[in-house]
């Protein structure tokens, strides 16, 4: 990776008055909160037997912000302090279930909600929560980075900040490299590490067999991970979304994946989880899965079809922001 490319500022995001405030764009954020987004500000993944989760609430408040929706941001983060961010590191708690917080951190939950807050500062003029940003970078570089047993001297992204990791074993999920994020976080908080850890996983994604929803990084390679999934999946889906959003359109993890999505049988379906032999193993319709399909392709994303579950609907709108942001 060319170091000069990486430190060069990314383009302006778009703020939300100018690309989100026609109508049938506000008509499918109004569904998507009626559907997933509680009055406390808890954002509820129905599809997993309605808990929360560090990652939707992050995914709430990037939506919000993009939206220029104050009320829902303040409300979402005013319930993700109360409930999951209650830890001294100030990461989160990763799952909300039954009243009751699993402690443990999720990385990307914390890196997005980072991202987030930084946004709503820096984009939306909410200034209010800078500080609250620049504790979360603090506590991902001190609990959630470990050095690479292939090259000590770069940085790998954690799945969270109680995971082992060994010289001779990091366990590590592909598509919580967000480029975009930690790029923007390391410039705004002059957190070199983080500008490094963008970079070096940007260079893991050109594996292809990085592309699968979880992996070990060993001394001799990348290898599956034990008893976790190894297909190009649910999670992994995510790796060309967050590249395009980055601007690496050239990147060639994205026409991997859109190889990959192109391999379903049915008609508008995209392929959403594939095995390492290339063998089919569930495909899908929902316009949150065919949106991330369209953006590794680099076509404009389907439209979104509110209805289809937390995570396919949230995609679909991530998707569009995506894809204003990432062109």
């Amino acid at each position: 990776m060319n170091r000069r490319r990486l430190l060069v500022t990314l383009p302006c995001i778009a703020v939300a008055s100018s690309g989100w405030g026609q109508d049938r764009q506000l008509d499918t954020w109004s569904a998507w909160k009626a559907a997933h987004l509680n009055e406390a500000g808890r954002v509820i993944d129905e599809g997993n037997d309605d808990i929360s989760h560090s990652e939707g609430q992050a995914y709430g408040l990037l939506l919000a912000q993009a939206f220029g929706d104050r009320d829902a941001f303040r409300r979402i983060e005013a319930w993700t302090q109360s409930k999951l961010a209650t830890r001294p590191d100030g990461l989160m708690a990763w799952k909300w279930q039954g009243n009751e917080a699993d402690l443990r951190n999720a990385t990307d939950g914390d890196l997005l909600r980072a991202w987030a807050l930084l946004r709503a500062t820096r984009d939306s003029g909410w200034g209010e929560y800078e500080g609250e940003a620049s504790q979360i970078c603090r506590g991902l570089i001190e609990t959630c980075l470990a050095p690479d047993p292939r090259v000590p001297s770069e940085l790998l992204l954690k799945p969270a900040s109680h995971t082992t990791a060994t010289d001779q074993s990091v366990i590590v999920n592909p598509f919580y490299y967000m480029s975009r994020a930690l790029i923007e976080l390391g410039e705004a908080f002059g957190q070199v590490d983080l500008l490094r850890t963008a970079a070096h996983g940007e260079q893991l994604l050109r594996d292809p067999a990085a592309l699968r929803d979880w992996i070990d990084v060993t001394p001799s390679g990348i290898k599956a991970a034990t008893d976790l999934s190894n297909a190009f999946g649910w999670d992994a889906l995510r790796i060309p979304l967050y590249l395009f959003w980055s601007g690496r359109h050239d990147h060639p993890a994205l026409g991997a994946a859109s190889t990959l999505f192109a391999s379903a049988t049915l008609a508008e379906h995209v392929a959403t989880v594939t095995a390492p032999s290339g063998q089919l193993l569930a495909q899908s319709d929902a316009a949150g899965f065919r949106a991330v399909a369209d953006i590794a392709a680099g076509k404009s994303p389907a439209q979104p079809r509110p209805g289809q579950g937390y995570y396919a609907d949230t995609l679909a709108l991530l998707a569009q922001i995506a894809w204003r942001e990432g062109i």
